[in-house]
Order: C-alpha cells, then sequence, then structure tokens
C-alpha cells in the first residue's frame, strides 16, 4: 500500500478550498481524463522539481501543491457524500464546519506522508461517461509494483470535478461513509464531530485491510 498512500497523500493536501472549483481555463469541452491528466502531471512535476527539495522550501512546494489540487478537487461534495442522509440533516453553517473539519482530518491524516513520493508515473486506461458523471481508471506504476487508481468526477456549469478517489478497489468516499454512519449510529452526530477534532477517526487503512475489494 505504500505507493498507493504516497499518491493519496498528493491528493488530500492541507489547503484545499472548500469551493473545489475546477478551474480549467475557458475550454468548456474539457474531458474527464485531460482534467486528471493536467492536475496529476504538474503534481508530479512539483515533486520531481529538484529546486524544491530544499528544506528552505518544503512550505513553498506545498503551497504550490495546494494551488494545483484545489484546482480539481470538489472538497463539499466529498464531504457531502460520506455523511450521506445525515448531510439533510444539518444547517449550512454545520455543513461549512464539517467540510473545514473534513479537511483538516484528512490533512493531517495524509499530508506528511507526500515526502515520500518516489518517482511513480501514472498509466491512463480509461474514460466512462454516464450523464453528468464520468470515471477516469489509471494505474500508478512503480519499479516494482502497480496500483489502479479510479477518479470519480461530475460535471458542474461544464466543468468537470473530483468527489472520490477508488484505489486498488476501495473507494474513499464509501470508506469514510461506513465508519461516520457507524459513529454516528453509536454515539451521534456530535461524538463525530468531536472525533474529527481529535482526529481519533480510523486510519483508511487499517478498515482496508477488513474489506475486500469491491
Amino acid at each position: 500500500m505504500g505507493v498507493l498512500v504516497r499518491l493519496l497523500a498528493v491528493l488530500f493536501l492541507i489547503g484545499v478550498p472548500v469551493s473545489g472549483v475546477l478551474c480549467a481555463g475557458d475550454d468548456q469541452a474539457e474531458s474527464p481524463t485531460s482534467a486528471v491528466r493536467e492536475t496529476l502531471e504538474e503534481v508530479l512535476r512539483i515533486l520531481d522539481d529538484p529546486s524544491f527539495k530544499a528544506q528552505n522550501r518544503a512550505a513553498e512546494r506545498r503551497q504550490r501543491l495546494e494551488d494545483t489540487i484545489s484546482k480539481r478537487f470538489d472538497y463539499r461534495e466529498m464531504a457531502r457524500r460520506t455523511l450521506a442522509s445525515q448531510w439533510k440533516r444539518l444547517s449550512e453553517q454545520e455543513r461549512d464546519e464539517f467540510v473545514e473539519l473534513f479537511k483538516q482530518f484528512l490533512s493531517d491524516r495524509y499530508a506528511g506522508r507526500i515526502e515520500q513520493y518516489s518517482g511513480e508515473r501514472v498509466e491512463y486506461l480509461s474514460e466512462r461517461r454516464e450523464g453528468p458523471y464520468a470515471e477516469v481508471r489509471t494505474k500508478l506504476v512503480s519499479s516494482k509494483t502497480q496500483y489502479p487508481i479510479d477518479y470519480r468526477l461530475m460535471n458542474k456549469g461544464g466543468r468537470w470535478y473530483a468527489y472520490d478517489i477508488v484505489a486498488d478497489g476501495i473507494s474513499l468516499v464509501k470508506n469514510y461513509r461506513s465508519q461516520f454512519e457507524k459513529i454516528i449510529r453509536n454515539g451521534s452526530y456530535q461524538e463525530l464531530v468531536a472525533r474529527l477534532r481529535e482526529g481519533s477517526v480510523p486510519d483508511e487503512r487499517q478498515v482496508a485491510e477488513n474489506r475486500a475489494p469491491r
């Protein structure tokens, strides 16, 4: 799972805006694959840039990565899907609070692992569309192993937003939805909020070990 975790760390860096607007210029005909490819190529270019490897440029590199990823990921949509029916019961203020907490939780969980990136490359396998939704299938390849990673996107106003990642058969949205539902069912929504603040929700890898790929 090491290579997989490294790429997931890239995609869940601290600072992804709540809006998650997909800014790809004025080209309304942009394909889902080109949206994913453009972002990943820029992310990997930044990670491979030797000028950013100096310790005194670590903060600058992270900011560059945050800026790149923020143009492609609909963080609010991901948060909505992880809460499922509970989302409908929340006020707009509570929703905003949850999105910020969820963002910070993932940031704390993944951001530190980004430094482990070691030159993996991405192969683009296929693209499937169904109405305003799309899935771009890719494969993360290293010299020793390969991992399938699929990106799920939705079209809003002619632009593509990523809202979920299916890594080696495991959807991050479904994974966290299952955990959050269990916490709410056995306790309350307020307990979930408290645990997100504390960072005490189990790591996704711990849960994945007990779940077979779909």
